[in-house]
């Protein structure tokens, strides 16, 4: 039997945040409670960013208070520094992320520091995340391939993500930022990663930029990784990376692995009808294959 797949919902966090038309908090909490009945078991929720740079974000305690959390699924939030991790332990946050790059140029962009000094705020963040008692996630960003420095080495990826499981993470998600990964490129990067880093702590996050996410999630299943994120509706993109489009559909992904006889826990059809409700309060149709070829059923 396969082994079950872990899917991290990044849609409320990684989704909204570069979506055109800024949502209310009334429907981002409606849009997690529909996340939540779908049974996922990870919901990133907000980041505790910010409010100047990233305005989107700045309602992350009120939709932390209002969402009805579910037994069995964690919600979690980004931070970038100590302040972001203060706010989160004040909403209740029991899990939080940090997000590293591979590449100088990205960080300093994303981040306005440079790799190693994004790593020194990051350890003082899991230092005081895991003394409260909170898990820590880490993002490697530009793991693919960078919108400023092109191409990424496997070597300067599998470098970066061991840097960041010495902190104290329990699981570092190697991120396609621009969707530029394929699925050749795919098991270079893990084979390189796995030689430092067990696969039980490595997951993968795809943006679907050029079509291939689906494609690299395959790739990457014989390696052992079990954990994927993906965002409800193919919701998302990345502000600082041009023409990155919105991250592996949720509900493309469950549809695959439904397929395949994949265990994940998430019911389509909640997750479809997740989709239906966050789809009405764009300005543009959902990615999604499967929500485009289904939508007129619902």
């Amino acid at each position: 039997m396969p082994k079950p797949i872990t899917i991290v919902e990044v849609g409320p966090r990684d989704g909204l945040q570069n979506e055109r038309i800024a949502l209310s908090t009334a429907d981002k909490i409606a849009f997690v409670d529909k996340l939540s009945a779908a049974g996922l078991p990870v919901i990133e929720v907000s980041a505790f960013v910010s409010p100047k740079w990233v305005p989107r974000m700045a309602d992350a305690a009120e939709v932390f208070a209002g969402i009805a959390r579910r037994p069995g699924t964690r919600y979690t939030a980004l931070v970038p520094n100590l302040a972001g991790l203060d706010r989160a332990i004040a909403a209740r946050v029991e899990e939080v992320a940090i997000f590293a790059a591979a590449t100088e140029t990205f960080s300093r962009k994303n981040i306005n520091q440079t790799v190693d000094e994004s790593l020194v705020t990051y350890k003082q963040v899991c230092d005081r995340a895991l003394a409260a008692g909170l898990r820590v996630r880490g993002y490697l960003s530009t793991a693919f391939g960078c919108p400023y420095e092109g191409a990424v080495s496997p070597g300067r990826v599998a470098e970066v993500t061991e840097r960041i499981a010495a902190l104290g993470v329990f699981e570092i998600a190697i991120s396609d930022t621009i969707g530029i990964a394929h699925p050749g490129q795919v098991p270079r990067v893990l084979e390189a990663v796995l030689a430092r880093v067990p696969a039980a702590r490595i997951a993968l996050h795809f943006h679907d930029t050029r079509g291939t996410a689906l494609a690299n999630v395959l790739a990457a299943l014989p390696f052992g990784i079990a954990t994927f994120d993906a965002s409800t509706g193919g919701l998302g993109g990345c502000p600082y990376a041009p023409g990155a489009a919105g991250n592996l559909a949720t509900d493309d992904l469950v549809y695959m692995l439904d397929g395949l006889e994949i265990d994940t826990g998430v019911s389509l059809r909640a997750i479809t009808e997740a989709s239906a409700f966050i789809g009405s309060r764009l300005d543009h149709p959902l990615p999604s294959r499967h929500f485009q070829a289904v939508r007129s059923t619902l």
